[in-house]
């Protein structure tokens, strides 16, 4: 970018700034005039400065290499190689080893990470880290109540992490403060980023312009001790939008329709790019609303170029001097080059887009508002609607709520409110602070809304639901992302169906699926019918954003005098033990725990909800292990033969008995095994049962990872048909594992009964990963490598 055109760009940048909102005042605050000052990747970590610079250099160095035109997500990814000169870079075949600029991990997987951490030895992080308390707090009555009952609930927890994070140099975002891809996106998201987080909607992040990517804490956990992170060089897809966004139609709308094309696995193993004019009609946040769902498509994250929504989010949060600094690296760094080729690309013209409402029991299935009464009949959905429900880390912004409330307020005026139990949960502390000063709280308590706390709530299982009995058909409507069997209240007859917050707000008024506001009229108070106006929001509050209560705890400059305890009878926290080391042989004659029948996601494999209290206890979370999975025996969950006694029992009671009995297992499923939720429990409970390989016929990028991570061979039938040659009964032999090697298969033996039946499983082991394998775990192998 030459000089002149540096300087008009500066010129337009500040006057977008005053345009867009009056900055947060404090310290964070740099003059857009002041070319010489270092800039800060966030308030809290002001000697940390932007990379812009040494990534700049990398790209270069990439360019010289690779000779072709770079997609935006390859500009990024490759400008954080650990060695951009020599590491092979070919899409979906190498494996890169990256250095991410930062950590972030929610209460839930911090807990895990951190006793990984601990184990490890080390005695600071060596990157900026964050820990967020949002999966915690239990939705029951109300917001304040709710927060104060989970502060007494989860002390034990909260105490552990923030001395923790005191200790070690990790920043401690305290319960309350709000969800952890909210706080990412207004304090530490910037264009160009690079960010792991232990959570599968990382990529929240996105909507900033940077590649936020979840896994798991093991993962976490080498990036916290200095190690380069894996990850297997990603596809691109670009997915390029014309026209614009108007009327009903919102951003939840665009990925609700990629989910539709690419289905819930069609996003795995790529990048999905958004590009085109039509993005400058999205929001910064709602540009964050697309790519946090690209987690529901398999994406390993999603993200979009540098553009002036960004500009104008970077400005209202006070962050104007990134704004300028980014501007300066935009068309090195931060959009795509021209001629880039993408590997698969959609467009989508937003002008004919309908507003969408995807569901029940999965988010890829797609109904437009016009179809969706005639579809659910058709499918015996139950039409009248429970509850309806608004906010979650996808739909909490200003914005999100400013759109609901205009519709509340229609609705008002003709003497009517909400039909059913209306939940509303703030994204942020930042978030309800600006709202409730804005007068928004007021007209959602009058339209009959609860508003909860900043927290996950309901859209992670969090919710103490009344209104219906367990196993009780019913139908709720939500603005989250991800509406699995028994997701949100653990009742696996109710049926989720995901949308916009403002079509959420509008099926609520009129309490049935089959409404469709745009063309459908609602009587008033008095019997007259009327339409409910279009929603209309400001993108950003025109009085500046109020950032509410100080819910931050920075770490001491010296935490080496910080006391971390665990109370070795606590039921909640439990210090690791390391797995053992492989030794050496072949498995012979491996015992079937169980047949997954149908989808299996980690939360079918690690139920959420009830159990998250014991994420940093292994022992007692592994009593969840498999209860949500569908036994292909007998089509029945958590109710599996012990084929040591033929008795039938509960799937972790049996995985106990084989491990007391050194009998190990191994555990079979289904396509796009382990998708949804990056929480790595689902790989640590198989392992510490007793387990020591999962084979199914395809696997979620992140939770086959995590398998590898804790020593589990994670196999995959060369021929998915061999699926179905595996009995309850069977055994399994692993062979010639001494010669394991990326990209040969392994040889197995299926016995059922006296015949034998030889098949291939495919691995994508790289040589790193199978000294994880050898060592037992990634953990023990970095300790070997730290000596």
């Amino acid at each position: 970018m030459s000089k002149r055109m540096l300087a008009r760009t500066a010129e337009r940048l500040r006057k977008l700034c005053r345009r867009a909102v009056k900055p947060l005042t404090n310290q964070w605050n740099v003059s857009m005039s002041s070319k010489s000052a270092i800039v800060p990747m966030s308030k809290f970590e002001p000697d940390t400065p932007l990379p812009y610079k040494l990534l700049s250099e990398r790209v270069d160095c990439v360019i010289s290499r690779l000779k072709r035109p770079l997609t935006l997500s390859e500009k990024v990814l490759y400008s954080h190689l650990d060695s951009a000169g020599e590491q092979d870079i070919k899409r979906g075949e190498s494996y890169l080893l990256l250095r991410p600029d930062r950590v972030a991990m929610q209460d839930a997987t911090a807990q895990m990470a951190l006793l990984q951490f601990i184990s490890s030895g080390l005695s600071k992080v060596a990157v900026p880290s964050t820990v967020h308390c949002d999966h915690l707090i239990e939705a029951q009555v109300c917001g304040e109540q709710d927060l104060k009952r989970a502060k007494d609930l989860n002390k034990e927890v909260y105490d552990f992490l923030a001395s923790t994070s005191a200790k070690y140099g990790l920043g401690f975002w305290k319960p309350g403060s709000g969800i952890i891809h909210q706080i990412i996106l207004e304090n530490y998201a910037f264009p160009g980023l690079l960010m792991i987080g232990t959570d599968s909607h990382t990529p929240n992040g996105g909507g900033l312009g940077g590649l936020c990517i979840g896994v798991g804490g093991a993962d976490a956990v080498d990036v916290m001790a200095g190690m380069p992170w894996e990850l297997k060089c990603p596809n691109v897809i670009g997915v390029e939008l014309t026209g614009k966004i108007n009327g009903w139609t919102s951003a939840k709308d665009v990925i609700l329709k990629v989910a539709d094309i690419l289905t819930v696995k069609g996003g795995t193993g790529a990048i999905i790019e958004y590009h085109g004019p039509g993005v400058d009609s999205i929001s910064c946040t709602g540009q964050a609303t697309i790519c946090n769902m690209g987690a529901e498509i398999g994406a390993t994250t999603s993200l979009f170029p540098l553009n002036e929504r960004m500009v104008a989010y970077l400005c209202a949060t006070g962050r104007g001097n990134i704004a300028e600094e980014a501007t300066k690296y935009k068309e090195k760094l931060l959009t795509p080059d021209k001629d880039c080729k993408y590997d698969k690309l959609i467009k989508i013209n937003l002008d004919e887009l309908e507003p969408l409402v995807n569901g029940p029991y999965t988010p890829d299935l797609a109904h437009p508002i016009s179809k969706l009464g005639e579809n659910s009949k058709k499918n015996g959905y139950p039409m009248e609607i429970k509850v309806g429900l608004i906010g979650s880390c996808t739909n909490s912004s200003y914005e999100d709520m400013g759109r609901c409330v205009s519709i509340a307020k229609d609705a008002l005026s003709h003497g009517l409110t909400s039909k059913v139990p209306f939940n509303v949960t703030p994204g942020s502390e930042q978030i309800r602070a600006t709202i409730d000063r804005d007068g928004m709280i007021e007209t959602f308590n009058k339209f009959g809304a609860t508003v909860l706390a900043n927290a996950c709530g309901p859209c992670i299982g969090q919710w103490d639901r009344k209104d219906v009995k367990k196993g009780e058909k019913n139908t709720i409507v939500t603005s989250y992302n991800r509406n699995f069997t028994g997701r949100n209240d653990a009742n696996p007859a109710t049926h989720c169906f995901v949308t916009s917050p403002e079509m959420v707000t509008a099926l609520s008024i009129a309490g049935r699926l089959d409404f469709n506001p745009l063309k459908d009229e609602l009587k008033d108070s008095k019997g007259k019918g009327f339409k409910l106006k279009a929603p209309q929001g400001e993108e950003l509050p025109s009085k500046g954003f109020d950032p509410g209560q100080d819910t931050y705890a920075a770490p001491p400059a010296d935490g080496s005098k910080v006391k971390v305890a665990v109370d070795p009878k606590s039921k909640r926290l439990q210090i690791l033990e390391p797995f053992s080391k492989w030794d050496g042989k072949d498995y012979i004659d491996l015992t079937v725990l169980i047949k997954v029948k149908g989808k299996c996601t980690t939360d079918h494999i690690s139920a959420a909800g009830p159990w998250l209290k014991y994420r940093g206890h292994l022992d007692n979370i592994s009593n969840n292990m498999f209860i949500g999975a569908v036994n292909a025996e007998n089509n029945e969950m958590n109710k599996i033969k012990n084929q040591r006694t033929n008795e039938f029992a509960g799937v972790p009671d049996v995985a106990r008995d084989y491990k007391a009995n050194k009998v190990k297992w191994v555990a079979v499923g289904e396509d796009n095994y382990g998708e949804g939720s990056s929480r790595e429990h689902a790989a640590l409970e198989p392992r510490h049962l007793g387990g020591v390989a999962i084979i199914v016929k395809s696997f979620a990028r992140i939770h086959e990872t995590n398998l590898k991570k804790q020593g589990l061979l994670a196999l995959t039938f060369a021929n998915p048909s061999d699926y179905d040659k595996i009995q309850p009964t069977s055994k399994i032999s692993l062979l010639n594992l001494k010669d394991m090697a990326p990209g040969k298969p392994i040889e197995c033996e299926i016995k059922n009964g006296g015949s034998g039946d030889k098949i291939q499983l495919n691995h994508t082991f790289n040589a790193e990963q199978i000294e994880w394998f050898k060592a037992g775990s990634a953990l023990n192998r970095m300790k070997e490598k730290l000596k």
